[in-house]
């Protein structure tokens, strides 16, 4: 296993370096001038549009500038954007914790639904239970991520009045230690403002994984050992749970590994809508203002996220079926 975690660290080298030149080459593609965002051009003289234009590094070729930001980034520094003129680490890592805490509860969400929801609907198939659950998910799976939140905030927050219609509300940490010293506000609060977010984010992830446990499931029901085990007179329960549905995650969780780009996509739409103050929103401030180093080390962020969680995936196979081995 060692060698094998040695080789995917290794491969990360050349998966970085071809994503900052992708975004590096996107970001100075896109329309606009990020001069004209900090100095009004047409109020400003030749040599001032200059003098900001070297003080934000964009007098030289592209391709000079690409070297100094492959040598700040491996010295750690990610740059400074253009708007704050902070280091765009600090800005990062300021708001990171915020999307992390809306995409860990939006998979947790789908997770504690999406698989008992396919496991019933695999058990019982063709049934109303798996006609209403398959349809439920084909609608998470279709309906726009922006859609889903604003139809929340019209009814739970505007109508109903029970949540509000954005924020992030307490911190988790700070709501989850108020929780054992006895203070129930913190965490309400927490829980009122992350609720509606977080639902938005993991509705097409709970749809795909619902679909996928129930496909998944319906494939080992008739396997050998399955048919063994009832054989066997063990109970359904412990014959779907302890042997066809451990055999019938391997798939499910690489897609998991897999929809964690999507959680970390879906956050910019998702933390916009309801102006969550994470990365996501962040990042979309920072493309409307052509802020490069922002725009550049969040693409860089997510990505090294991304590979991370998917190499515990791809280790985790082995925990759940024993017959895996990384030689």
């Amino acid at each position: 296993m060692r060698r094998y975690i040695i080789k995917r660290l290794l491969l990360v080298i050349p998966t970085l370096i071809g994503v900052s030149v992708l975004i590096f080459l996107l970001v100075r593609l896109m329309p606009g001038d990020p001069v004209s965002m900090y100095v009004g051009v047409e109020q400003s003289s030749d040599q001032q549009i200059a003098i900001v234009k070297q003080e934000l590094g964009l007098d030289k070729p592209m391709p000079i500038q690409y070297l100094y930001y492959v040598k700040r980034l491996a010295m750690g520094d990610m740059g400074r954007s253009f708007g704050s003129k902070l280091p765009v680490a600090e800005v990062i890592f300021e708001r990171l914790p915020a999307t992390m805490e809306l995409g860990f509860t939006a998979l947790i969400i789908a997770l504690l639904i999406a698989i008992p929801v396919g496991v019933v609907s695999a058990v019982r198939r063709y049934s109303w239970v798996d006609n209403t659950a398959m349809t439920g998910a084909l609608l998470g799976i279709s309906l726009p991520t922006f859609w889903v939140g604003l139809l929340l905030i019209l009814l739970f927050a505007l109508q109903l009045g029970l949540t509000p219609a954005s924020g992030r509300g307490t911190p988790v940490p700070q709501a989850l230690a108020g929780l054992l010293t006895g203070d129930v506000a913190g965490f309400t609060n927490m829980f009122k403002h992350m609720i509606l977010p977080a639902v938005t984010l993991s509705t097409a992830l709970m749809g795909l994984v619902t679909r996928l446990v129930r496909s998944s499931m319906l494939e080992v029901m008739h396997a050998d050992y399955v048919r063994t085990a009832r054989s066997k007179g063990l109970k359904e329960r412990n014959v779907i749970f302890r042997h066809a549905l451990r055999n019938a995650m391997i798939p499910v969780i690489t897609v998991i590994g897999l929809q964690i780009g999507g959680i970390l996509s879906g956050s910019v739409i998702t933390e916009t809508v309801f102006a969550w103050p994470g990365v996501g929103r962040m990042v979309v401030t920072a493309v409307l203002q052509r802020d490069y180093p922002v725009v550049q080390g969040v693409t860089l962020v997510f990505t090294v996220v991304f590979i991370a969680v998917n190499l515990v995936v791809d280790l985790g196979y082995a925990f759940v079926d024993p017959r895996i081995r990384y030689d």
